[in-house]
């Protein structure tokens, strides 16, 4: 039943042409909400920009505008108005009292009411639920009684109507330690897990949502990661492994995917789950080849990497979705803009080779050769040294063998501890 409700929720969008933002960066930027809010739920029903040079401090826009707003979305029938920028408290709070029984969220709101929906995981509910609560807390004032007459629906999910108005901001800021918490609890555990992974090379994926990360690790690494054509379809990690050949083997990650103006409440509370980013050894940025927009996602995805610190890591350029790339002077464009990149389509399988011989070319620059001899009785590291690295010279004595070994330097380490 919430789902049909969901469904025929109507909105209107807002976005203002200001500053550097030309009117066409805002309608572009109006399409993704869009998407956004389809993802949610809503139905779009109309589409408002306003050109400012100075913000209004009261409503964002003009006071005029704000009426013309609330006219135009009651007439559409619309019950939902979201603004492309971040409202401040008493920018929504004058929207609230001026709209009656419509409800006006601006887009980090609209983007955490769908990390709501898509939240699976214990973890994953714990990062939404903080950033959530970090988002509301300066946002508990008497503009919520409008909630009293609404039944849920996009921004008001999970309880944020009836009971939200009941909770006071002390209860709020212990609700908040209680999940910061547990939150650490939870980034012990992976850091533990995340020990028993470092002599393994580790790559992550990165990128825009809906880029298509989540069916290249499907394709490379025979998991099934749940894939959709919606934006942030899965919010949980994934680790895999994938097998290049006999001794280059690949602990492959999968993540949350990016958006602009992601709430920054939102990367705060997910850097546990983004760890896995920040301690690869390679980042393979995925964009969509076929978007309009890509150089644009690129620059979102950096300005992400830079906040988690992850800004400096090794990087492998990934264009997914060339299949759907019918013009050849934009695919020749992407080349020159990205001329490191290898070019793939996940879905048909296309140069996955490519994509693979990259990662081991970028995994030999890791890999050290060593001379190692090992005594018989150590058949358990001979059997492991033959498993997973390069041999490239043997030579037995009576004791043991003289193996020429090549390898990731994690490894390598690891074997020479166990000899020592």
């Amino acid at each position: 039943m919430e789902n049909l409700e969901l469904k025929l929720e109507k909105a209107l969008l807002v976005g203002v042409i200001h500053g550097e933002v030309n009117e066409a960066t805002t309608i572009e930027h109006l399409d993704e909400l869009e998407l956004l809010a389809d993802t949610a739920g809503a139905k779009v029903v109309g589409q408002i920009t306003q050109r400012l040079k100075k913000l209004n401090p009261q409503f964002l826009v003009g006071k005029g505008k704000a009426d013309q707003i609330v006219g135009q979305a009651k007439e559409l029938d619309a019950q939902l108005i979201i603004f492309d920028d971040d409202l401040s408290p008493a920018q929504a709070k004058n929207f609230m009292n001026l709209s009656d029984d419509l409800k006006v969220i601006d887009r980090s709101a609209l983007i955490l009411d769908i990390f709501r929906q898509h939240a699976r995981s214990r973890e994953a509910k714990t990062q939404v639920e903080l950033a959530h609560l970090g988002y509301l807390l300066p946002r508990l004032t008497r503009q919520w009684t409008h909630l009293e007459r609404q039944i849920g629906g996009i921004g008001t999910r999970s309880g944020m109507g009836e009971t939200q108005i009941e909770i006071d901001r002390r209860l709020i800021r212990t609700r908040i330690s209680k999940l910061k918490k547990e939150l650490e609890k939870i980034d012990q555990e992976r850091t533990v897990q995340s020990k028993g992974r470092q002599t393994y090379f580790r790559a992550a994926l990165v990128g825009y949502t809906n880029a298509g990360k989540s069916t290249i690790m499907n394709v490379l690494s025979g998991a099934d990661v749940f894939v959709e054509d919606q934006l942030f379809a899965t919010l949980d990690t994934t680790i895999r492994q994938v097998n290049i050949n006999d001794s280059h083997q690949v602990l492959l990650s999968d993540t949350v995917g990016f958006v602009r103006k992601l709430p920054h409440d939102l990367v705060a509370s997910f850097r546990s789950t983004l760890k896995e980013v920040v301690d690869a050894d390679l980042l393979l940025v995925v964009l969509d080849a076929s978007s309009p927009h890509v150089s644009d996602h690129y620059k979102t995805i950096k300005n992400v990497l830079d906040e988690i610190d992850a800004g400096d890591k090794r990087s492998l350029i990934v264009l997914n979705k060339i299949d759907l790339v019918e013009d050849m002077k934009i695919l020749n464009q992407l080349k020159q803009t990205f001329p490191e990149a290898v070019m793939i389509s996940a879905l048909d399988k296309l140069r996955l080779d490519e994509l693979l011989k990259s990662i081991e070319s970028i995994m030999n620059e890791d890999f050290q050769t060593v001379d190692v001899d090992i005594p018989f009785v150590n058949g358990k590291i001979i059997s492991e040294i033959q498993d997973d690295m390069d041999v490239l010279d043997r030579e037995y004595y009576d004791e043991g063998v003289r193996m020429t070994i090549k390898g990731p330097s994690g490894k390598i380490q690891q074997i020479l501890s166990q000899l020592t």
